[in-house]
């Protein structure tokens, strides 16, 4: 998700200039974030990074984390990208033309190849979509392909939005209008996929074959729980071309790991710091260091399914449990201000964010109107037992899960603590399979820079992301309301009502917005952090050896 500048035509233009986000890279080594004032480096170069072990096989539709996202996004070019500020650029797409908020046509530039030596049509994306939309292959992302004409929830359907017109062109017709569609379409589950994929869809997630500035280097490229090696595509030809040889992202148990490693020059560039860093790291790594705005969300789902979080019940429980926490005090003492205490469900870095939803008043800290709806609660069926926050060991969430939990415990009176997983994917298989039996740690990161992103994907009746099982008629028709809408403000003022449900219903406990923090060695230049919170690898430098 990177840069350029984008060739849209008609209300594609409104619709992304609408929800485009404010700038927020940060420049390498002196830089002012442009990735290309710094010495060239060796071509030839490999820079390594941090990441973790994906959740699933790299198939584009089936893959909703971060592990697995930051290697599909090397590896793999959509119809656009999106620059270090959020904003949109063609990549295989020629002109994307909105005819009105609901009829998109695409055509895609001629003579792009897959790394197999296949060319990318419009079909490689008809082709793509469908496969991730099919009810019966379960794909995680399959929500995204939900406003396409002949999407289903209930049975195996095409997608008979999707119309070939010839080799490089296609329409798109959707089943109502969503004003922010073009935009969204730079995110993974909207990549192309080459005639081999289908051939068996299990073993190409296992060697992936892509046609981005990177592809994976051999058939042992993937050590699983290791790391993973990248090289630079040749064959690439848009506006991410590789100014080094490939990528190694190293898969770290802890943040602790990788940071240690960077202070030792054994990894170039690291996008998380450990907790016990926080205070220091900026000291340690001098303008070497990265701290910045991102648009990531943090929180804890405590599931609908869930002993006495269902009903009124499960609503006073929950309002309960977010005025317990002290997120101020957290934020200060645990992240040495390097997060920022919620106001709401989206990011301040997403164009139409408001610190002043109605309903906010739910995140202040008040231990007594939290102890007064905890009784209430109480009232309808009594507490038992322990509340805890399940939480993967390996992200470095144990410090703000076990101060969560104290907040908790100290204020209501009742055992809270976490319950750590030691992995990644051992929290998320038991959260997508619904066999959790407590809280979750939960959050977002963005997949494109709009409002709406923070919203349908995590609380809509049935979204992929939903952890939660949450449902609320009230809230699925303000959100369609909001992306049917073609006035911007007006779309704004139904995604602010839609929140005011939330704060209602609080499906997930808001925490607070993290900055990316993270920092890079003493041989690589050219470094920016995008909107996203990811490394630009593509712009990174390196001294050769």
């Amino acid at each position: 998700m990177k840069r350029n500048k984008i060739a849209l035509a008609g209300t594609a233009l409104f619709a992304i200039g609408a929800l485009a986000l404010a700038g927020c890279a940060s420049g390498g080594n002196g830089n002012e974030g442009d990735g290309g004032s710094g010495p060239a480096g060796d071509p030839e170069a490999i820079i390594t990074t941090n990441g973790s072990e994906p959740e699933n096989p790299l198939i584009p539709t089936n893959t909703n984390e971060v592990g697995g996202g930051k290697i599909l996004d090397e590896i793999f070019a959509g119809l656009i990208y999106y620059d270090a500020d959020g904003k949109p650029v063609n990549d295989v797409a020629e002109e994307i033309t909105t005819e009105d908020p609901q009829n998109l046509t695409v055509k895609i530039k001629e003579g792009l190849t897959f790394t197999d030596g296949e060319e990318v049509t419009a079909d490689n994306f008809i082709k793509a979509w469908n496969e991730g939309a099919k009810l019966s292959n379960g794909h995680l992302s399959s929500y995204f392909f939900e406003d396409i004409e002949g999407f289903s929830y209930e049975k195996d359907s095409e997608l008979t939005g999707l119309e070939q017109v010839d080799d490089y062109t296609f329409t798109i017709a959707l089943n109502k209008p969503a004003s922010d569609f073009a935009l969204r379409l730079g995110y993974s589950a909207f990549y192309p996929l080459p005639d081999v994929a289908f051939e068996d869809m299990e073993a190409f997630g296992q060697n992936p074959i892509g046609n981005g500035p990177y592809m994976i280097d051999g058939d042992d490229a993937w050590q699983h729980d290791v790391q993973i090696d990248l090289v630079r595509n040749d064959d690439y030809e848009g506006g991410r071309k590789a100014a080094n040889g490939g990528l190694t992202i190293k898969f770290y148990a802890t943040q602790e790991a990788a940071y240690a490693d960077l202070l030792s020059n054994e990894v170039d560039v690291i996008d998380a710091i450990p907790t016990n860093s926080l205070p220091v790291f900026q000291d340690e790594l001098g303008d070497r260091a990265v701290n910045q705005p991102s648009a990531v969300f943090q929180s804890f789902t405590i599931g609908q399914f869930l002993p006495h979080f269902s009903g009124e019940e499960g609503k006073l429980r929950r309002q309960a449990l977010s005025m317990a926490i002290n997120r101020e005090e957290i934020t200060e003492t645990i992240f040495s201000g390097t997060r920022t205490p919620a106001s709401d469900f989206t990011s301040p870095v997403i164009a139409g964010w408001s610190e002043d939803v109605a309903g906010s008043e739910v995140l202040d800290f008040d231990a007594e109107k939290a102890k007064e709806l905890w009784a209430e609660a109480d009232a309808i069926s009594p507490w038992e037992g322990e509340f805890k926050i399940a939480y993967n060991s390996d992200g470095g969430h144990d410090a703000w899960v076990d101060a969560v939990s104290n907040s908790i415990k100290n204020t209501l009176g009742i055992e809270a603590s976490g319950d750590p997983y030691p992995t990644f994917q051992d929290l998320r298989t038991k959260v997508n399979d619904r066999s959790i039996t407590t809280a979750a740690r939960s959050g977002w990161q963005a997949d494109y820079p709009g409002l709406y992103n923070f919203l349908g994907p995590l609380y809509a009746t049935g979204a992929g992301s939903n952890d939660g099982d949450y449902s609320n008629p009230e809230f699925d028709e303000l959100i369609k309301a909001g992306i049917s809408n073609p006035d911007a403000e007006a779309q704004v003022e139904d995604f602010t009502k839609a929140q005011e449900v939330l704060f209602e219903d609080l499906p997930a406990i808001p925490l607070w917005y993290s900055n990316v923090t993270g920092g890079y060695g003493e041989s690589v230049d050219n470094v920016t952090f995008g909107w996203n919170s990811v490394p630009l690898y593509y712009e990174i430098t390196k001294a050769g050896e």
